[in-house]
């Protein structure tokens, strides 16, 4: 099976080309700047030779997308709308002047469409869509915003011989250098793995290997199409999903953080608190009524099977190593701009 991945190149495309690649497929990665072997370049906006990949695949997923870990500035709120919005359309456009196109087309999406909440769960048929929260940073609406522009970009793709799924992807979690849970877990060795402004808010998660699993499963299921969401089914307060965590690599407390010192910790790594402080509270409705069962439904049993993969491979063990990790990820969030 030939699976094309545009923007494949960040964590979420090396989880799945390693993992399809090992089950035997083809995979090509679009990607600006190709440098491995089937690497093929593109720029995301407009048609080219790229298109030729497609033609004649079976599965295409898009990934590509401008990284939210920067500064929520105007003019990067704008490239992150931009990135995602024309790339999905070059895709669609490559879909549908395609002599064989793929059978499906999955999108990446993100749950950040729901609504900031703390009072019920977001499914996709019952969620609710955010953008009109009050008490919330005015900007937040712009980041609800780009997920809807993200999603009607595909919906809109004239691609009536491939079926299209828009994933509602939550956080996904791997033992990957520079992820999510590798920033989370640099902050439980040092320390700091506490409640963040109190910790009420939800932290929707997806273990790396479930996603991989759902999206091998979405390309098989012919009946699903449209948004389905990418999570796992137990979504968890901020201050108990990090003390699961601390659990899991036995560290017993955390420095709890004001708001204000999320708001200084985010500007010093040039990141956005509305990564730490809007309340995701995403559930999978669509896959587990689809018959989906995940390997890794819980988030303590999740954490410590990611700690034991951390520990079994090389990383940091000091803390000098530790500070060393989180003045590059600092360094490499400085490219948003």
């Amino acid at each position: 099976m030939k699976v094309v991945i545009p923007g494949g190149t960040g964590q979420v495309g090396m989880i799945l080309n390693r993992a399809l690649t090992a089950a035997g497929h083809e995979v090509v990665v679009l990607t600006r700047r190709p440098v491995r072997d089937r690497e093929v370049g593109w720029d995301g906006k407009t048609l080219g030779p790229w298109a030729e990949e497609i033609d004649g695949s079976d599965i295409v997923v898009n990934l590509a997308g401008r990284s939210v870990s920067c500064r929520y500035t105007a003019a990067n709120l704008q490239a992150m709308m931009d990135s995602r919005v024309h790339s999905t359309r070059v895709v669609g456009e490559a879909i549908a002047a395609a002599v064989r196109p793929p059978r499906v087309w999955l999108q990446m999406s993100t749950a950040t469409v729901y609504s900031h909440r703390f009072d019920a769960p977001n499914d996709e048929a019952t969620g609710a869509l955010g953008g009109t929260e009050s008490g919330v940073p005015g900007y937040w609406a712009y980041s609800v915003e780009i997920a809807k522009a993200w999603e009607r970009a595909q919906e809109r793709a004239e691609t009536p011989y491939t079926r299209k799924v828009s994933m509602r992807s939550a956080m996904v979690m791997s033992p990957d250098r520079g992820g999510v849970f590798d920033v989370l877990l640099r902050l439980v060795r040092l320390g700091l793995g506490g409640p963040v402004a109190g910790g009420a808010q939800y932290v929707s998660w997806i273990h790396d290997r479930d996603f991989v699993r759902a999206v091998e499963f979405l390309a098989d299921r012919d009946d699903l199409a449209g948004p389905v969401n990418l999570a796992a089914p137990v979504p968890l307060p901020q201050r108990t999903f990090m003390r699961v965590l601390r659990a899991a690599w036995g560290v017993p407390v955390g420095l709890p953080a004001t708001k204000w010192m999320a708001e200084l910790g985010a500007f010093v790594l040039r990141s956005d608190t509305e990564l730490l402080l809007k309340s995701r509270r995403v559930v999978p409705g669509r896959l587990l009524e689809a018959g989906f069962a995940f390997d890794h439904a819980q988030w303590p049993e999740a954490a410590d099977d990611l700690v034991r993969r951390v520990r079994g491979g090389p990383g940091l063990t000091s803390f000098h190593e530790v500070l060393a990790g989180l003045r590059a990820a600092w360094a490499r969030s400085r490219r948003c701009g």
